[in-house]
């Protein structure tokens, strides 16, 4: 049963990430016989996962059966956390919300409550899908902080009052509950599905209220020792003297952060610049006054097109330091800053020019995220969909040790 359980996940998992496939091309990717597979392929039928969609095109032999998931099978519910606002969607398994995203102010700092509200939020979400509790196989969150994924814990959000998050809320939802840091998921999601897809080496900077990064490396995703890696934000850059929320000064995010962007932007219409922000700008709601500047910017604001030129030429010369230390094939821009578009890519590449050295910066391309501000809920669910499998395999193991021990 264990194995049988195991292999259908695995099987669903790379129709997951690769959409249509044949009998043969799930073989090669499974690493299983062609007779064991379309065993695998009929029960996955049968349970009304997959469904046939016809013949290949013609290459000039027999044409292959093709096979795909069926969008209803299952469900997994996603989660995109920052500092200040979640989001949260039950997706199809064609990464495609059921219903609208519910998005809410949460602030995560000095908030007790916040993982309580998030549990509240989450059944809300479900309850009102109308999907059916047994097709939900599980949810994935993307969350700031320093996460150790594989413990379930956040040290810096998230008080669970004595358990884990992912033993909290897997108790309070009856679902298995996966966490990842979220610049890691935004970059999961870019390898999986986006700018990043089939490449091997590639940093992905997450631009939101801070500045995070998820590294692709050798194919994987690499999230350090602890999972701690990418904290892009607090690299010292600046001699200004500004503390930074990690308690140092002079970091990255205090002077490239979204919250910095909308800061900045106050401070220039009170000296008098010219804006469409307008006179009541900002309101006191980062997010509202996050999309008044993405409106401004689409319409050429000169001010607001400044703004985001000099924050983007900040980021830049922290990735030139990155090009030194990695030599990444790609660099994608993603995250909530990304909405802003292109804006980002000319002053990024500007500061390329000057901090690095050619030879190592030659071949190393620049892009701006095609999955935008959905990318953390993408990889949320890729993330559920990866431990779906790594939990049969530990079941497996613990079949085999108990095996081993009876003989």
């Amino acid at each position: 049963m264990v194995n049988k359980s195991y292999y259908k996940a695995l099987a669903l998992r790379e129709f997951y990430f690769s959409g249509k496939l044949s009998s043969t091309d799930l073989s090669v990717r499974m690493g299983k016989s062609i007779p064991h597979v379309l065993k695998i392929i009929d029960d996955l039928i049968a349970d009304g996962s997959i469904a046939e969609l016809g013949y290949a095109p013609s290459s000039g032999g027999r044409r292959p059966i093709i096979y795909a998931l069926k969008p209803d099978a299952i469900y997994i519910l996603s989660v995109g956390m920052d500092q200040e606002f979640t989001r949260i969607a039950l997706m199809d398994i064609e990464n495609n919300p059921v219903a609208q995203v519910k998005e809410f102010e949460l602030p995560l700092t000095n908030n007790p409550e916040a993982i309580v509200r998030l549990k509240e939020k989450m059944q809300e979400v479900i309850k009102e899908s109308g999907v059916s509790k047994d097709k939900i196989i599980g949810a994935g969150i993307g969350m700031p902080g320093f996460v150790d994924f594989k413990k379930g814990v956040n040290y810096s959000f998230l008080n669970a009052g004595g358990k884990t998050i992912t033993e909290y809320l897997t108790s309070e939802l009856n679902i298995p509950v996966y966490i990842d840091n979220d610049s890691s998921l935004i970059a999961l999601a870019e390898f999986r599905f986006g700018a990043a897809r089939q490449k091997k080496n590639a940093m992905v900077v997450n631009i939101g209220w801070g500045i995070g990064l998820g590294m692709i490396l050798n194919g994987e995703l690499f999230r350090g020792h602890d999972g701690f890696a990418g904290e892009f934000s607090h690299i010292p850059l600046f001699n200004n003297n500004k503390l930074c929320s990690c308690g140092k000064s002079g970091c990255l995010e205090t002077e490239a952060s979204l919250l910095l962007v909308i800061e900045k932007a106050g401070h220039g219409l009170k000296d008098g610049r010219l804006s469409a922000l307008g006179a009541k700008f900002p309101t006191g709601h980062p997010e509202a006054d996050w999309d008044a500047i993405v409106k401004a910017a689409h319409k050429g604001d000169r001010f607001v097109v400044e703004l985001l030129s000099k924050t983007g030429y900040d980021i830049g010369k922290a990735v030139a330091i990155l090009i030194h230390l990695m030599n990444p094939e790609f660099v994608i821009l993603s995250g909530r800053g990304t909405l802003a578009g292109k804006v980002w890519e000319a002053p990024v590449q500007q500061a390329l020019n000057e901090h690095s050295i050619p030879r190592l910066a030659a071949n190393t391309k620049l892009a701006i995220s095609t999955l935008g501000h959905h990318a953390e809920l993408i990889g949320a669910v890729s993330l559920v969909m990866e431990n779906k499998v790594k939990e049969f395999k530990t079941s497996r193991k613990k079949v085999r040790v108990r095996e081993f021990s009876h003989d």
